[in-house]
C-alpha cells in the first residue's frame, strides 16, 4: 500500500536524508521547507501558511517534523527575547502547527505516523544552548501528550533524540560547543544523517506497532533514560 509523507526541513540535513530513505521504501514524499527547492516553500512558524499548505496537499499519512534551528550560542543571561522566541517559534510552534494540521485526517482514516525531531539537548541540556535545549524538551513533552491522546486511534507519535549528527545545521554551532557535546558520546564520533533516517523509516512503518508517545535515542550511547 502506497503512503504519502510530509517531511519538514526536507531540503537539507536530517530532513533530506529522511526524505530519501522513505522514497527508497516506495513512499511518496512531499518536502516542506522555507528554503528554495522544497516541494512546498513555507516557514513552519507561520500558522496560517502551514494550515493553508497542508489543506492543499490532500492526504498525508506520515508526518516527519524535522525543521529546526539551533538558536543562540550564548549563556542564558545574554540571550535576547527575540532570539529565544524565534527558537521556540520554529522548533515548538512549528511542530505544533504541523501536528494540528494533519492529525484530524489521520484520525479519520484510522492510521498515521508522526515523528518529531527532538534532541539529546532536550534531555541533558547543553551549555550555551538554553533556548534550543528548552525547545527540544518541549517537543518531547508535546510528543508524549499527543501519543497518549491518539493511542487508540491508529495514529502513533514518536520523538527521536539525536546526539551530534554531521549536518549543515551543526556547522553553525560554535566549535567549542560542538567539541564539548561530541566528547559526551561514548562511541567517540558524531552520527550520520542516514543512520537517523533509518530509525525514522522504522518508526513510520507498519513494523512499529506497539510503541507511541516514546522518545528514541540515537546518540552513540550518550543517554538511555
Amino acid at each position: 500500500m502506497s503512503r504519502r509523507a510530509l517531511v519538514t526541513g526536507g531540503v537539507s540535513g536530517l530532513g533530506r536524508a529522511t526524505a530519501e530513505r522513505l522514497r527508497a521504501d516506495g513512499t511518496e514524499v512531499v518536502t516542506l521547507d522555507r528554503a528554495p527547492g522544497a516541494d512546498v516553500v513555507v516557514d513552519v512558524a507561520d500558522e496560517d501558511a502551514v494550515a493553508s499548505a497542508v489543506a492543499g496537499l490532500g492526504t498525508i499519512d506520515i508526518l516527519v517534523n524535522s525543521a529546526g534551528v539551533i538558536g543562540p550560542n550564548q549563556p542564558l543571561w545574554e540571550v535576547s527575547t527575540a532570539d529565544w522566541d524565534r527558537t521556540f517559534a520554529v522548533n515548538v510552534r512549528g511542530t505544533f502547527h504541523l501536528c494540528r494540521a494533519v492529525v484530524p485526517g489521520m484520525r479519520e482514516r484510522g492510521w498515521g505516523r508522526i515523528v518529531n525531531f527532538s534532541s539529546m539537548a532536550g534531555k541533558d541540556g547543553n551549555p550555551n544552548l538554553s533556548a534550543y535545549s528548552a525547545a527540544k524538551a518541549a517537543v518531547i513533552a508535546l510528543t508524549k501528550s499527543l501519543g497518549k491522546e491518539l493511542a487508540t486511534s491508529g495514529v502513533l507519535v514518536h520523538a527521536i533524540a539525536p546526539a551530534v549528527i554531521d549536518t549543515p545545521m551543526n556547522a553553525a554551532t560554535a566549535p567549542e560547543v560542538l567539541a564539548h557535546i561530541t566528547s559526551l558520546i561514548p562511541m567517540r564520533r558524531v552520527g550520520r544523517a542516514e543512520e537517523v533516517a533509518e530509525l525514522v523509516a522504522w518508526l513510520v512503518s507498519d513494523r512499529c506497532s506497539f510503541s507511541t508517545g516514546a522518545v528514541h535515542d540515537i546518540s552513540g550511547g550518550r543517554a538511555t533514560y
